[in-house]
C-alpha cells in the first residue's frame, strides 16, 4: 500500500489549483486522474465549444493567460494546453489513467483504491467535479423509440446527428448554443425553454464579465446570500464566447429560425408537451437582466466613469409568441432527436463515506464536509459565486488548504 498525506481526486483546474497551495505549503500530496489532465475538457466536450469567460478570466495560483487576446474566449484545445501548462508549471503530481474506485474511511484517515495502486492518507480532496453526469428528465422514459436521445457529453457536432429536426431541452448556455449551430447547419431547431439568465455578452463597450468582475458579482459569498441552496441551482447564463463577442438570446435565436417554447412537461401519443408558461419565464429574465444591468451603471455613476465608456441601454424585451407552441408531434414535423441541456450532476458512486444527502451530493459547508479531512473542490456557489470558474478555483484552494494544513497539525478546525 502506497502512503501519501493527502490525496486530490481530480486533475481538472479545481485540483490542479488546490494542489498549488499543498506544493507552496509543503503538505505531501498526490492527484489521482482517470484519465489525462483537464481530462472533462478533452473528452467530454463539443467540437466548436469556446470558454465563456474571457481569455484574461483563465487565471490560476501563480498562472495567468498572458497572450495576445485577452478578450478572445479559448477554444477546447487551447484550454487544455492552459491546463497542461499549469500542471507543468510546478510539476504537479498527477498520477494518470488512475481510476479511483473507492474511498473509505480507516483509523487514521483515509483508504484509496484505484485500478493502479492501493493508497492510505490523512486527508482527501474531493475535485472531480459536479458536471460528471448529464442530468435527463424523467420524462424522457415516455419519449418515442423512434427519436434518438442525446445529451451534450455524447454530442460532438451536428453530422453526428441523423438528418431531421432536433428538439433542444433547455436554454441555458449549452442549449441555446447547440441551438444556434444546429439551425446554422441547416436544422428545424425547437427550444424548449424553462427559467434561464439572460445577459448580453457586452455591454457599454466591454464584456459583461469584465463587469461582474469589476462589481464584485463573482466574489459573492455564501454567507451573503439568502438562499445558498437556491443560489446553487441558478441557470448558467445565455452566453457564447464567439470571436465575434455576439450576444445569444431567444430574440437571437427566434430572428435565425429557432422556435422556442415553453418548458418541456412531458411526452404523450408522439407529442412534446410544453408549459404555457413562456412569457412569465421570459419576464422574469429580462428583469433580471436589467436589475444587473443597473447595478453596473450605478457602479460606473458612483465613480465618475460614465464619460470612459459607452452610453447606457436596455435590450428589447424578449419577444414571447402570441399563441407559444403548448404540444409538437414529432413525427409530423420530422423530430429525429432531442438533446437534454438540461445540466449535469455529480457522480460520487465510488466514495463510501456517509457525506452524501439523498440526491448523491456532497453536504459541505463551503468545501468542508462532515467527514474531518475530507474536503471537496468546484462545486457551483462552493464559497463564493465564480467556484466553478477557472478564475474562482484559486480562492477557494487558498481557503481549504489552510483549513486541511490546519486539520492536519491538530490545532482544531477554522470557520467554513
Amino acid at each position: 500500500m502506497r502512503r501519501t498525506t493527502t490525496i486530490i481526486i481530480g486533475a481538472g483546474q479545481a485540483g490542479l489549483a488546490m494542489s498549488r497551495h499543498l506544493t507552496e505549503l509543503s503538505v505531501d500530496h498526490v492527484i489521482l486522474e482517470r484519465g489525462e489532465v483537464a481530462n472533462s475538457w478533452r473528452k467530454e466536450r463539443w467540437d466548436s465549444l469556446r470558454l465563456l469567460t474571457p481569455n484574461w478570466q483563465s487565471r490560476l495560483p501563480g498562472f495567468a493567460y498572458d497572450g495576445p487576446d485577452p478578450d478572445g474566449y479559448h477554444t477546447m484545445p487551447e484550454v487544455i494546453e492552459f491546463l497542461s501548462g499549469y500542471a507543468a508549471s510546478f510539476n504537479a503530481p498527477v498520477e494518470t489513467e488512475t481510476e479511483v474506485l473507492s474511498v473509505r474511511t480507516a483509523s487514521d484517515g483515509y483508504d484509496v483504491s484505484t485500478t493502479q495502486d492501493e493508497w492510505r492518507c490523512r486527508s482527501v480532496v474531493l475535485a472531480s467535479g459536479a458536471f460528471n453526469i448529464a442530468s435527463v428528465p424523467y420524462a424522457a422514459n415516455a419519449m418515442p423509440a423512434s427519436v434518438r436521445s442525446v445529451t451534450p457529453m455524447q454530442y460532438q457536432n451536428p453530422d453526428m446527428l441523423e438528418e431531421g429536426g432536433v428538439l433542444v431541452v433547455g436554454a441555458s448556455a449549452t442549449g441555446v448554443q447547440l441551438a444556434s449551430e444546429l439551425q446554422r447547419a441547416g436544422r428545424n431547431v425547437y427550444l424548449a425553454a424553462g427559467e434561464h439568465v439572460r445577459v448580453p455578452r457586452t455591454y457599454r463597450g466591454r464584456d459583461i464579465h469584465k463587469w461582474m468582475d469589476a462589481i464584485g458579482a463573482f466574489d459573492l459569498g455564501i454567507n451573503e446570500v439568502d438562499d445558498i441552496m437556491r443560489a446553487r441551482h441558478v441557470p448558467s447564463m445565455q452566453l457564447i464566447g464567439s470571436p465575434a463577442h455576439e450576444t445569444i438570446s431567444l430574440n437571437s435565436l427566434q430572428a435565425a429560425g429557432v422556435t422556442v417554447t415553453g418548458r418541456l412537461m412531458d411526452f404523450a401519443d408522439g407529442k412534446a408537451q410544453f408549459s404555457g408558461s413562456l412569457a412569465n419565464v421570459c419576464s422574469l429574465a429580462d428583469l433580471k437582466m436589467n436589475r444587473l444591468l443597473q447595478t453596473i451603471d450605478d457602479w460606473i455613476n458612483a465613480r465618475g466613469l460614465a464619460d470612459e465608456v459607452e452610453v447606457s441601454y436596455r435590450l428589447r424585451p424578449t419577444d414571447v409568441p402570441a399563441t407559444p407552441l403548448v404540444s409538437l408531434d414529432l413525427k409530423r414535423n420530422d423530430i429525429k432527436t432531442v438533446i437534454w441541456a438540461t445540466g449535469y450532476r455529480p457522480d460520487y458512486s465510488w466514495l463510501d463515506v456517509p457525506v452524501l444527502d439523498h440526491k448523491g451530493r456532497i453536504r459541505h459547508q463551503g468545501g468542508i464536509t462532515e467527514a474531518p479531512g475530507l474536503y471537496a473542490m468546484g462545486l457551483p456557489f462552493m464559497r463564493r459565486r465564480k467556484s466553478t470558474l477557472i478564475d474562482g478555483v484559486g480562492d477557494d484552494a487558498r481557503d481549504l488548504s489552510a483549513h486541511l494544513v490546519n486539520y492536519l497539525s491538530g490545532a482544531g478546525v477554522c470557520a467554513a
